[in-house]
């Protein structure tokens, strides 16, 4: 059996759209991991979550998890319009770093949405949030077996290792490069992605752009290939995208993936909304 992953949102920063962007999309961070037999599963809750409810259940009896890598908007941003919580029964487990500050995670997400930020609070969703401070850990979900890591970003920010009937999944959404341009791996991150089926990478920017903004917790598209190579993954999805990035930026980028993959023994295709990729 294998896993359907599917890409809901796939760009950094900032949703957005326009002719320019319509082929890889202008929603933000979410992906779904499909397990067979499996209640619902996802990786960070931006706006492409919307799009996400909207093929869930929405009768009350929705049961997933979210594995949400950090508390920053374009991460958060579609958890208000995740439908399934709309109906009274519905549960939604939601995995997030422990804050540096000590606040539980639910306590950040209550102080955001509320008014006057938001038309009502978290906790007047009918469905119910279950809010887990998660630090380096490893944790069952259903028959998932998933690693945890703070990796460097700006603010506590995890990676994830999903592993399934042999299968693994590791994603970095949001990722410092080393400030001077370097390619050293940071070592938790290493530990999420080593030899894993599929690796979802943060790839926001071009090395002119890192230059000007080397401490904005973020790499570039170089050095996702280089992750990918050094920790002999199989397959590299882009991701994260700049959300000034042209689709016609990105298919260069691509072309540029492939012969950097092929030299390095991996398979690289840019994450663009709406695809879906099976592994296994």
């Amino acid at each position: 059996m294998a896993l359907q992953v599917t890409f809901f949102g796939v760009r950094g920063s900032t949703p957005c759209h326009g002719d320019a962007c319509s082929k890889y999309g202008g929603n933000t961070s979410c992906v779904e991991v499909h397990v067979p037999g499996h209640d619902p599963l996802f990786l960070d809750i931006g706006t492409g979550a919307r799009d996400l409810g909207a093929g869930q259940a929405n009768d009350g009896t929705f049961r997933g998890t979210c594995l949400l890598s950090h508390l920053h908007w374009d991460h958060t941003q579609g958890l208000p319009f995740f439908t399934p919580l709309h109906s009274p029964g519905a549960h939604l487990d939601v995995y997030a770093p422990v804050q540096d500050d000590g606040r539980p995670v639910g306590d950040v997400i209550r102080d955001v949405i509320r008014p006057p930020l938001f038309p009502v609070g978290v906790d007047q969703l009918p469905g119910t949030l279950n809010f887990r401070d998660t630090a380096d850990s490893e944790f069952l979900v259903g028959e998932v077996q998933v690693t945890a890591r703070m990796v460097p970003h700006s603010g506590p920010t995890l990676g994830f290792r999903l592993e399934w009937n042999g299968l693994s999944i590791a994603y970095l959404s949001d990722v410092q490069q080393p400030s001077d341009g370097g390619l050293m791996v940071d070592e938790a991150a290493r530990a999420i992605a080593a030899d894993v089926d599929l690796l979802i990478h943060d790839s926001q920017f071009t090395a002119a752009e890192f230059a000007q903004r080397s401490t904005w917790g973020h790499c570039t598209f170089d050095y996702a290939l280089a992750v990918a190579e050094q920790c002999r993954v199989k397959t590299l999805a882009l991701f994260h995208h700049d959300p000034a990035r042209t689709d016609v930026a990105l298919d260069a980028m691509l072309e540029h993936a492939h012969t950097v993959g092929q030299r390095g023994g991996f398979e690289a295709f840019i994450a663009a909304e709406g695809m879906t990729v099976t592994v296994g």
